[in-house]
C-alpha cells in the first residue's frame, strides 16, 4: 500500500466514515455501521476494504484504527522520501525552501548537509557572492536568512572557506582538488 492508495481509500466517504466512526470508539462491526449512520452493507463493504487495505485492525473482538501504519505511509511521504535519509525535514522545509532550522544539532546538520547537496557541487570553489545567491533562494519566506544558513554550513565543516572561497566536499577550499595536484605533479599544469 503506498500513501496515494491510502488517500484514494479514505477519500471514498463511505469508508471515511467507518473509519471516523472506529476512531471515535466504535469497537465492532456493529458499532461501526451504527455510528457511521450508513446502511449496514455499505457500512460492512467499507469497513472490509479498510480491513483489507490495514488501515483498520481487529485486536481480539475490538476493531482499531491502525495509526501505526498511517504513520509508516506519513514518514514514506516526506520530502525525497525525501530527507536524504529519513530524518524527517518535513517540518523545516517547504518544497525548496528552508522555514526554519532544527533545534537538535544533528537533525540541523543532516539538513544543512541536505540544503548544501542539493546547492553545491562536490570539489568547486564558490565565490561569497554565488554561495549567498544559492543559499538565498533556500531562505525566500523562511525565518532564517542566508547568512546563518552560510556561517552554520561552515561551522558543521559542510562547507569549507578560505580567503572568501568556499567548497563543498573533502578537500578544503582554495586549495587545489586531487584532480589538479595530479596534473601539476606530472608537470602539466
Amino acid at each position: 500500500m503506498t500513501p496515494e492508495t491510502v488517500v484514494r481509500s479514505v477519500a471514498e466517504p463511505d469508508r471515511l466514515r467507518v473509519l471516523g466512526a472506529i476512531a471515535l470508539g466504535a469497537g465492532t462491526p456493529d458499532a461501526a455501521v451504527a455510528a457511521s449512520g450508513l446502511g449496514a452493507k455499505a457500512a460492512l463493504v467499507a469497513l472490509r476494504r479498510l480491513r483489507e487495505q490495514e488501515l483498520v485492525v481487529a485486536e481480539g473482538d475490538v476493531l482499531r484504527v491502525n495509526y501505526d501504519r498511517l504513520r509508516e505511509l506519513a514518514r514514506a511521504t516526506s520530502p525525497a522520501g525525501d530527507d536524504g535519509g529519513g530524518v524527517g525535514f518535513r517540518p523545516f522545509l517547504r518544497g525548496d525552501r528552508l522555514v526554519s532550522l532544527p533545534a537538535q544539532q544533528n537533525r540541523r546538520r543532516d539538513l544543512l548537509r541536505h540544503v548544501a547537496e542539493r546547492s553545491f557541487t562536490p570539489g568547486v570553489d564558490y565565490p561569497e557572492v554565488a554561495v549567498n545567491e544559492r543559499l538565498r533562494a533556500w531562505c525566500d519566506g523562511g525565518e532564517v536568512d542566508h547568512v546563518t544558513i552560510r556561517r552554520y554550513l561552515v561551522d558543521l565543516r559542510i562547507l569549507s572557506r578560505a580567503d572568501g572561497v568556499y567548497r563543498f566536499g573533502p578537500e578544503p577550499a582554495g586549495e587545489p582538488g586531487r584532480a589538479e595536484r595530479h596534473v601539476r605533479a606530472m608537470g602539466l599544469g
